[in-house]
């Protein structure tokens, strides 16, 4: 059989908020968001890389939960990000774009 693409879109289109995660021990609640790697609009694929956020001690990547469409960033570039406060939401649900070999094969008539 057919491997079954990489991206299908799973059920109803719903926003999820992305939070800022937990940045690994107690003390350290805040970081200042570095970058993002992605804009709005961009479709991002569960796992990937969407952003980076710096402490005093370290840098936590910011990994997609779901994959999707990036619908909106709360937190920009050099502004804080406090520890549990949303950061983007994805819009999933939605089939990833039509371009390069990720895409599904066409149904036929």
């Amino acid at each position: 059989p057919a491997a079954a693409p990489a991206v299908a879109p799973s059920g109803p289109v719903k926003l999820l908020e992305v939070k800022t995660p937990d940045f690994g021990a107690e003390s350290i609640t805040e970081g200042t968001l570095q970058e993002w790697k992605f804009k709005v609009g961009d479709y991002v694929t569960k796992g990937e890389l969407i952003a980076a956020i710096e402490t005093d001690k370290v840098t936590v990547d910011v990994n997609a939960p779901e994959s999707g469409e990036l619908a909106e960033i709360f937190v920009k570039p050099d502004e804080t990000a406090q520890v549990g406060t949303p950061l983007c939401s994805i819009k999933t649900g939605v089939p990833a774009p039509a371009a390069g070999a990720a895409a599904p094969a066409s149904q036929p008539p």
